[in-house]
């Protein structure tokens, strides 16, 4: 698989198509299974409020990874994904009703690199409070 953007097609400040992703106590139980992450933070909601939290949280690893598909959907290619880094701002509250919680990424082309790559900001909010901070991603394109 190769990227399907072309980076003479790209300029900076070009927008990503933005995603929201769903996240509900099931999907945290998943993850936690696949992950090997059994904290109780993320499924306990008795633990998660006796050590200070506002209830369940979301595995951080869980959301940079649900941020990150933002990129790879639109460059069409997650082997394409160079690097990627970012900071746990805020956690993504996961209530116990039909909802859960909600994370939404939005990201734009933040600069043009050497070698066909690109820097990519993305924004991740939840809740209405930013959870990531500094998420960054370098992709090489077509």
């Amino acid at each position: 698989m190769a990227a399907q953007i072309q980076y003479a097609d790209v300029e900076v400040g070009t927008e990503l198509p933005a995603a929201s992703f769903p996240v509900t106590r099931a999907t945290l139980v998943q993850y936690a299974g696949a992950s090997g992450d059994f904290n109780p933070i993320h499924w306990n909601e008795k633990f998660a409020k006796e050590v200070g939290l506002p209830d369940v949280i979301a595995h951080g690893m869980f959301t940079m990874a649900e941020a990150i598909r933002v990129v790879t959907d639109w460059v069409g290619d997650p082997g394409a994904l160079v690097e990627y880094g970012v900071r746990f701002t805020k956690p993504v509250v996961v209530p116990n009703d039909d909802r859960g919680g909600l994370i939404e990424v939005t990201a734009k082309v933040a600069a043009k690199l050497d070698d066909n790559r690109v820097r990519v900001d993305l924004t991740a909010m939840s809740a209405g409070q930013k959870v990531l901070g500094m998420s960054r991603a370098v992709v090489e394109l077509a």
